[in-house]
């Protein structure tokens, strides 16, 4: 940090299981559009939510991971819910990074469909006065909150990891889901055929 400038970095958070083009997208349509330092996608051990996906290993989520973002030194990885462990809540892991980097202003990414749960998260009061959420406009969400969000267009792609892990369950081609690199490292650890 020069001059004591702060910086202005973006989190995307998410289970990436596995990470597909709409995160990529994502990340690097609102680091163009604000003008961010850098995006971190961070993947997360266990979230918080009550539905039980079946994950794979933290390993493997990060190795592809990487591999997604290799070419765009733009993106970059935050780790601090894996190395955690146990399920994670936004604020915590807010209040962990803004203790560790005080330089930092923070921009929370979220897809407009989790807008409307803001009110449910947990020490939300807090979280809003810790971090400026990103709300990534969907049509079928009102882009409306009680909370201040910057909303973000960004076009819709309609890809899923599930919807991944289904086609490689059923042998389908993940051709332009995924970048490569991905697929490549899906296919060589035989990853999600018993989804």
């Amino acid at each position: 940090m020069t001059n004591g400038e702060r910086k202005a970095v973006g989190i995307l958070g998410g289970n990436f299981n596995p990470v597909h083009y709409a995160h990529l997208i994502i990340a690097d349509q609102v680091y163009h559009q604000l003008g961010l330092d850098k995006i971190y996608l961070m993947p997360s051990f266990e979230p918080p939510h009550v539905d039980q996906k079946t994950t794979i290993n933290a390993e493997d989520r990060i190795e592809m991971l990487k591999k997604s973002v290799a070419t765009n030194n733009n993106l970059d990885l935050e780790l601090t819910e894996i190395r955690r462990q146990g399920k994670s809540y936004t604020y915590d892991t807010m209040k962990e990074l803004i203790e560790r980097n005080p330089g930092v202003d923070y921009y929370f990414i979220i897809g407009g469909d989790m807008v409307e749960y803001l009110p449910k998260w947990h020490r939300i009061a807090e979280l809003v006065d810790m971090v400026q959420f990103v709300g990534i406009k969907r049509p079928q969400c009102a882009n409306t909150s009680p909370y201040p969000i910057i909303w973000v267009d960004v076009p819709a792609i309609d890809i899923s990891s599930s919807l991944i892990r289904k086609k490689v369950a059923a042998g389908c081609s993940i051709k332009y889901f995924t970048p490569d690199s991905v697929i490549d490292y899906i296919q060589e650890k035989g990853l999600y055929l018993d989804e």
